[in-house]
């Protein structure tokens, strides 16, 4: 038993309180260096009553470690514990004091879970499971129906036109809810919009007045009509929040610029000397990246604190939106977060928040300050496999395996899963295939987690980096993939129809070394699921054990036989199966 590579830590995402009444333990092991593992509890303060003693899982494996996996409901809330490992006819056991062959003496030797506190219990919002997310720039989805191109002329460029950093084109909320029937009937259920605030920019993450929508963009009202329209139709509505920096031309700013040291409002930014800028407008304070014009707010500072909750407050209480999508969140205080968090659960216990994260977002996922974050990390291992053939099955279940046991289940089950964004170059100018393409997209939206689209991607929207990525959406027929977007249709139908797609746990069955094909599966909620995908141009054969024969292919819906304990199953080249088995609605 290689000790070096044993891992467990009493907290983060080793041990962490499920639900109010247990709590889930992961070890990391030396990868096939353990035949079974178990977790062995008992109560510190009546150890000598002796312990029970729960069965580990392995639910995941990387190039270098197994990962196993227990849930434990502690009788009193509380629980010492210590892992056994079992190797052939070899045992050891790991505990706080390290490895050894025999069981720690006394419970001060164990790791410790001290109490199962359910208020802080890391709790998401159920709706977020089930959600399939579809990311909007206003400007860029819709003209709205009274759109007056001959008295916006110079205002705008025309739609459709190449786009450019510093141009509009007139799409607004007007215009993007009278298109909710194209997005409810694509199977949408919850909506992302890009900043929608007062801003001297096209993109508008350089707010000027936070309590303004961008009159290009509609008015309070116009919101509030949108949000109230998705609602009927059962739609969420999750908004930008643009917290860490500010436009030049936000009132206290500008106040900061005309009275330098003597504004009221100089410690709101991260001033490093007055004036504030030198002779050639380089800036003397922090800013978003490197640009002068979006001053770094100071939000450890309580008025800046008490003026960002307040404009939450504002909004989720006028307008009843779901959730916050927080930009640039790594770069603000831990502590204004949970201010944050706090506020928001109080108005909506339901609403989701999601930070923008680019790494490991570990340290705002333990329960206090997001409930998920945007898995650019996740997304880039897709893109990465499905883009060529140079990775092999085994190399990309790696990979996930790795991310798939980085944040406590709660935030897993909700991690706001993305191929593309506003931020990133087009899916289909990476991965021009659309067979390949296909396939990122089928793992996307049947992994688990919170999927999201990007507009345009579900017809297949080409697009280098900003701005190019940020065209306008093409409502032409004639100059859309109708076959995509029926593709699409019909994978968030299934991924709705059958509920282990969005809530049934993920375990990789099937991934080779020198093979690109792969298959997983997804079970729960009273459904199971089997994804097979070949992704190369060579058809192939895939076989696997099964025990029942009542399997149908979730597409065509025809059953699909099993014969002596085992199914096979001939794949074309870069094709894919959706086979499942006791489907039932939810709710039935």
């Amino acid at each position: 038993m290689q000790a070096e590579a044993l891992y467990h830590a009493a907290g983060g995402s080793w041990a962490y309180a499920y639900n109010h009444e247990t709590v889930h333990l992961r070890l990391r092991v030396k990868r096939d260096d353990a035949d079974q593992v178990f977790v062995q509890a008992g109560d510190k303060y009546d150890w000598g009553a002796g312990q029970k003693e729960f069965a580990m899982e392995k639910i995941a494996a990387d190039a270098l470690f197994d990962y196993w996996f227990c849930p434990v409901i502690p009788p009193k809330r509380r629980m010492c514990y210590t892992f056994r490992l079992q190797r052939g006819e070899e045992q050891f056991w790991y505990s706080e004091a390290g490895i050894a062959g025999a069981p720690p003496p006394d419970a001060g030797a164990c790791f410790e879970y001290p109490y199962l506190h359910e208020s802080e219990v890391f709790r998401v919002p159920d709706w977020a499971k089930k959600a399939v997310f579809y990311q909007i720039m206003p400007d860029r989805f819709s003209l709205p129906s009274d759109y007056d191109e001959s008295r916006e002329e110079g205002k705008f460029l025309h739609w459709g036109d190449a786009p450019q950093l510093d141009s509009g084109f007139g799409g607004n909320l007007k215009g993007l809810r009278e298109k909710l029937d194209y997005l409810e009937e694509l199977g949408i259920n919850a909506l992302y919009l890009t900043p929608i605030f007062s801003s001297p920019s096209c993109h508008k993450y350089d707010i000027s007045d936070y309590r303004q929508i961008d009159p290009n963009l509609g008015s309070k009202e116009e919101l509030k009509a949108l949000v109230d329209e998705c609602r009927k139709r059962g739609i969420r509505v999750m908004l930008d929040a643009v917290f860490n920096h500010c436009s030049e031309a936000l009132e206290q700013f500008t106040d900061v610029l005309e009275k330098g040291e003597h504004s009221p409002y100089k410690d709101w930014f991260h001033i490093h000397s007055f004036p504030i800028r030198g002779e050639n407008g380089q800036p003397h304070y922090d800013t978003f990246g490197n640009f002068g014009h979006m001053p770094k707010l100071n939000t450890a500072h309580p008025e800046v604190r008490e003026y960002l909750l307040g404009i939450t407050r504002y909004w989720m209480e006028e307008t009843g939106i779901d959730g916050w999508r927080l930009d640039v969140a790594d770069e603000i205080d831990h502590e204004f977060w949970r201010h944050f968090r706090r506020l928001a659960k109080s108005i909506n216990p339901e609403a989701y928040i999601v930070g923008e994260c680019w790494t490991d977002a570990g340290p705002w996922l333990q329960g206090d300050q997001f409930d998920s974050a945007m898995n650019y990390p996740l997304g880039k291992r897709i893109l990465d496999y499905f883009e060529g053939e140079s990775l092999d099955g085994a190399s990309f279940a790696e990979t996930v395996a790795r991310l798939s046991v980085r944040y406590p289940e709660q935030a897993h089950e909700v991690l706001f899963n993305l191929l593309g964004s506003h931020d990133t170059g087009r899916v289909a100018s990476r991965v021009e295939d659309k067979r390949k393409r296909k396939h990122a997209f089928l793992f996307l939206l049947t992994y688990p987690g919170t999927p999201c689209i990007f507009y345009g991607d579900e017809y297949g929207m080409t697009g280098g980096d900003d701005p190019d990525c940020r065209k306008c959406m093409e409502w032409h027929p004639d100059r859309r993939d109708q076959e995509l977007l029926d593709f699409f249709q019909a994978l968030i139908r299934l991924r709705r129809e059958i509920p282990a797609l969005s809530l049934g746990r993920y375990r990789m069955l099937h991934a080779e070394s020198g093979s690109p094909a792969i298959v997983y599966e997804r079970l729960g909620e009273g459904s199971h699921a089997l994804i097979w995908i070949n992704h190369s141009e060579k058809p192939t054969e895939l076989s696997l054990a099964l025990e029942t024969n009542d399997w149908k292919d979730a597409w065509t819906q025809k059953e699909v036989p099993a014969a002596d304990g085992r199914m096979t199953l001939q794949l074309d080249s870069f094709s894919f199966r959706i086979i499942y088995r006791a489907w039932r609605p939810e709710g039935s």
